[in-house]
């Protein structure tokens, strides 16, 4: 049995479960998977759920009986905990200040996008409506965003590879899959971080045939 399980949630969609869950795999861990309903049973309302995870909310890591929440705080714990394995950040200081920066923006700066195009439209429905004004808008700046990141012709935001460029593209893919225009050498960097393993294991996870609230 493991000592690493992971809490997240059961049509394995979360932006956020997903950060955790590639860290997990990229750092070469076992682990062990234990899911909840968040919008029917919410069973992650369970109090002695909320009482050990603290916030109650998923991702939620249990490493060895210690519990962590918020998936930036397990990224940075896994590898802090893991130092052999894969960095999930960058080993510069200036790199990892600017990973970490892209992973603020990523959580605070596209919440249209987020209404507009939630994950349930990745993996299950594709959005039917167009892009807002408000949304489209946010959109633009991604994409400014990302092209002042990636550099041409560069395979990462940074020298090396982060978890940072795993959420970069996940957001990125809310606009790819459901149609949005996204420029050519955006995409191909997007798509690029998408065909990477840890982050296909997630994209291919098992999930419920149907997507319902």
């Amino acid at each position: 049995m493991s000592d690493l399980t992971l809490y997240g949630e059961k049509y394995w969609f979360s932006p956020f479960v997903f950060s955790a869950y590639v860290a997990l795999v990229e750092k070469g861990l076992a682990f062990e998977e234990r899911t909840f309903d968040l919008f029917t049973a919410k069973d992650h309302l369970d109090p002695e759920f909320q009482r050990a995870s603290i916030t109650g909310k998923v991702p939620a890591l249990v490493h060895a009986g210690f519990w962590l929440g918020e998936s930036s705080a397990i990224v940075e714990y896994l590898d802090e905990s893991f130092p052999g394995c894969q960095p999930l950040l960058p080993t510069d200081r200036r790199e990892r200040a600017r990973a970490r920066q892209v992973m603020g923006f990523l959580r605070t700066g596209a919440e249209p996008i987020r209404e507009e195009r939630p994950t349930h439209t990745m993996f299950y429905a594709r959005s039917q409506h167009p892009l807002s004004a408000a949304a489209h808008h946010v959109a633009e700046r991604l994409v400014e965003v990302s092209e002042a990141l990636v550099a041409p012709g560069a395979g990462s935001i940074a020298s090396q590879w982060s978890i940072a460029d795993a959420e970069l593209a996940f957001m990125l893919h809310r606009l790819i899959l459901n149609g949005d225009p996204v420029p050519p050498r955006i995409e191909a960097y997007a798509r690029a971080q998408w065909a990477r393993p840890s982050v296909q294991r997630f994209a291919t996870h098992a999930r419920p045939e149907r997507f319902s609230v």
